[in-house]
């Protein structure tokens, strides 16, 4: 496959031309990729305007993803999540309704920002299953039941799946019932662009997503920034039309040209023999999974490129178990009380593997321990999201907080169910649930502001 950015910026840099223009290295600098990093010159492109090698190279991706349409971030998936949240505000509007999206309660916190911001009314789809903060299991039938019931059909259905701790929501099932009840289904599949390319295609795009966005560096070999936002053939077309005026709404004028080029040049890596490399590693980790839950580790979650560790059952919490591995030359993705998360892709190798079973099975076991995470209540809303989050408000230590409303976006991140978010009152409860992560302070505004 081609790689039209890759080609003309390498072509540039031979060149040898005085670079009279941004950035200011011009050319030269400790890092050595200075060379490779150029700026909106005549012949670049321009990202979210593109007419030339810039729409090549996102035609390619589209087609790699079977998105009818695929826009590059530099800004990570938290880009296009805002995009997305956007999009649905303009078409709620061109239908003369408010913007209104149902959202599993695991949302990042950047969808808590960006719907305060654009002041689009959530309704929260809390976990059926209590498993911590890191995971929101949301079903097909938990769904229908909530938009059979609901007074007014919101416009738009969010999801984020695959959750942090490797759990995969039925994104298929989700889509079919979103379909049935005419509204549109968002997914943050911002762990999961090699879904794709599995022996069975799981990608938010073949199971029914109308908008996606991918985070290209978490899984894929892509610089930390590069990231996807996918636009379904059944996308509403004012979406498709407005898409590139939603990406530069919330986007930086200087995009970083090295990311764009590790976006173009995945496409080719993609095209390649990925498919048959990720087939083969994903066959390794699930057998080297399947050794250690043999060893007498109990491990969650169902997506191949993460091995997640419930570690109490073998005396560890996941904060214990995560510096142990650290000590031991790996360093872990995540890690809280309850769980620990290494990330793979087929880059580390199946020797990488063998490293890990290593280690683990090194550890000794001890006596299991018992405590839990307190049980999450439904908060009380007392004001707007966008209301609390432009209060100035006051940082306190969340005991001294009981009564008082949450003004930052969300008490918990990554993509996790926050404790709160802005515009909720903190009970006990919540407090509770600060103790035990570990959440030393939050801003808040007194119930009166």
């Amino acid at each position: 496959m081609e790689t039209p950015i890759c080609d003309f910026v390498r072509e540039y840099a031979q060149g040898g031309g005085q670079r009279l223009h941004m950035p200011g290295h011009k050319g030269n600098g400790p890092m050595g990729v200075e060379a490779l990093d150029i700026t909106e010159v005549e012949g670049a492109d321009v990202l979210y305007h593109s007419d030339g090698i810039i729409r090549r190279s996102q035609e390619n991706a589209a087609q790699l993803f079977g998105a009818a349409r695929t826009l590059y971030s530099t800004e990570g998936a938290s880009l296009s999540i805002r995009a997305m949240v956007y999009l649905v505000t303009l078409y709620a509007r061109s239908q003369g309704k408010p913007p209104r999206i149902a959202a599993g309660r695991n949302a990042h916190k950047v969808f808590m920002t960006a719907t305060a911001l654009l002041d689009v009314d959530v309704d929260w789809l809390f976990p059926e299953r209590w498993n911590g903060l890191v995971s929101c299991p949301i079903t097909a039938e938990g769904l229908e039941a909530y938009l059979s019931q609901v007074q007014e059909l919101p416009t738009a259905v969010y999801i984020t799946s695959p959750d942090y701790l490797g759990g995969l929501t039925d994104i298929r099932a989700i889509s079919r019932v979103c379909r049935r009840f005419g509204v549109l289904l968002l997914v943050d599949n911002a762990h999961g662009a090699y879904l794709r390319f599995l022996p069975e295609d799981m990608h938010p795009m073949t199971l029914g997503a109308d908008l996606c966005c991918d985070s290209a560096h978490k899984t894929l070999p892509a610089i930390t920034g590069g990231a996807y936002l996918h636009l379904a053939h059944s996308a509403p077309e004012l979406m498709n039309r407005r898409a590139q005026d939603a990406m530069a709404l919330f986007a930086s004028t200087s995009p970083s040209y090295l990311i764009l080029q590790s976006l173009d040049g995945v496409n080719a890596y993609l095209a390649g023999d990925y498919r048959q490399r990720l087939a083969c590693f994903v066959q390794a980790a699930a057998q080297a999974k399947n050794r250690l839950t043999q060893a007498g580790y109990a491990l969650v979650g169902d997506e191949p490129l993460k091995i997640t560790i419930a570690p109490k059952s073998r005396g560890y919490t996941g904060n214990n178990l995560a510096q142990l591995l650290r000590e031991r030359g790996l360093e872990c993705e995540f890690s809280d009380p309850d769980y620990v998360v290494l990330m793979l892709t087929p880059e580390n190798g199946e020797q990488t593997l063998a490293q890990v079973e290593q280690v683990l099975t090194a550890i000794p076991q001890r006596a299991a321990l018992t405590g839990s995470a307190p049980a999450m209540c439904r908060p009380e809303r007392y004001c707007s999201p966008r209301q609390a989050l432009l209060c100035a408000g006051e940082e306190r230590k969340p005991t001294e907080c009981q009564g008082m409303v949450l003004a930052s976006a969300a008490v918990s991140c990554p993509p996790a169910v926050p404790v709160l978010v802005c515009g909720e009152v903190i009970d006990d409860a919540a407090i509770a649930l600060m103790d035990y992560y570990g959440v030393d302070f939050c801003r808040v505004i007194p119930k009166d502001k």
